[in-house]
């Protein structure tokens, strides 16, 4: 995949025109951000593999990640995503709307998956709550499933005195998880970062 799709393109327009931050950056200290590309291209090869599968999203946002995962995804396969904030998902539910195997969900995304797994593959793009939170949701993975969090940035790209540098929560969280086998992954820009791991018990 080597264009933006279509969806993508149409999810960015409708980001903007809602308001919803792309990037980090613009995000701030306010609150979520929309998938990079780097991220989004990296869904849809995982995505690409699930036939016959289903995939979940915790935090839809307005639907970049989900447009990702729902243009590169077998035609046998089915997403799930949930949003908490009934705007967004609003958004999102608009633009998904045409394509029979996306649901979109308002709701707390712990809440309302759980009944739907297990996934071959969950995007965890909700933030990271708590141990027991991170735990449900790895719990929502059939074994052998993968599970991906996006919003870090790598430890070399990391300023002097950054906090992160001795402690992340997230990474954090993911090193107590023994039901995954996992890694970092830095994305071509060299400035963000995801984590991707595979549930083996």
């Amino acid at each position: 995949m080597s264009e933006t799709p279509q969806l993508v393109q149409r999810a960015t327009e409708r980001a903007r025109a809602a308001g919803f931050p792309l990037t980090r950056a613009e995000a701030g200290c306010a609150g979520p951000s929309a998938s990079l590309p780097g991220v989004g291209r990296f869904l849809a090869v995982l995505a690409a593999g699930c036939h016959g599968g289903s995939i979940a999203e915790c935090g839809t946002g307005t639907g970049i990640g989900a447009a990702w995962i729902a243009s590169a995804m077998p035609s046998d396969c089915t997403l799930v995503t949930a949003e908490l904030d009934p705007g967004r998902a609003a958004v999102a539910a608009a633009l998904l709307a045409g394509d029979p195997r996306v649901q979109v969900i308002q709701g707390d995304a712990d809440i309302v998956l759980a009944p739907r797994a297990p996934f071959d593959l969950i995007f965890n793009d909700g933030g990271q709550r708590d141990d027991a939170s991170f735990a449900a949701r790895v719990g929502m993975l059939k074994a052998g499933g993968r599970i991906v969090s996006d919003d870090l940035t790598p430890v070399a790209a990391l300023p002097p005195g950054s906090p992160f540098l001795d402690d992340d929560p997230k990474r954090r969280l993911w090193s107590a998880e023994p039901r995954l086998l996992w890694t970092e992954v830095v994305l071509p820009d060299l400035a963000n970062s995801l984590l991707v791991g595979t549930r083996i018990e």
